[in-house]
């Protein structure tokens, strides 16, 4: 079959599966919620039953959510919830905490050097790289900015 690139798009166009949009955001927004409220339950628990800050509860509710994220992907949840939920899962301290205890946990029969040490960041090593030269060069020109106008 030869065909040129236009043909070859329209072919793929015509007999890809439509993906559910709507209802792939509705099941994002539930599930992204959910861990929302689930957390801000816990900080108000935390609150009410104890004499700590805001400050401290949130730093308790965001370490209770690591360690479920993590306890989820390795008892083989998180993936599955992550299927429902696509994006709702990518809550940044819920989404980075699976892309690094998956790789992790895919890679301890090799050893904690070769194996845990060198694939732990494999997923969320780029997240980190980009994320910091981007807040880098943002600094930058918010920087530049304040000198001219201020």
């Amino acid at each position: 079959m030869n065909m040129d690139k236009k043909t070859y798009a329209r072919y793929v166009e015509a007999r890809a599966p439509r993906s559910p949009i709507v209802k792939d955001c509705v099941r994002a927004f539930l599930v992204g919620g959910g861990i929302c409220l689930a957390a801000e339950g816990v900080i108000q628990l935390l609150l009410g039953v104890t004499e700590i800050t805001r400050d401290e509860a949130s730093a308790w509710t965001s370490i209770l959510l690591v360690a479920v994220a993590i306890l989820l992907t390795a008892i083989g949840v998180f993936d599955n919830i992550a299927q429902f939920a696509g994006g709702g899962t990518l809550l940044p301290i819920t989404g980075f905490a699976n892309a690094v205890a998956s790789p992790a946990i895919d890679s301890h029969s090799e050893g904690l050097v070769l194996g845990i040490g060198a694939k732990i960041f494999t997923v969320a090593g780029p997240v980190l790289l980009y994320g910091t030269a981007a807040g880098t060069v943002y600094g930058i020109i918010y920087w530049i900015c304040t000198l001219i106008w201020a």
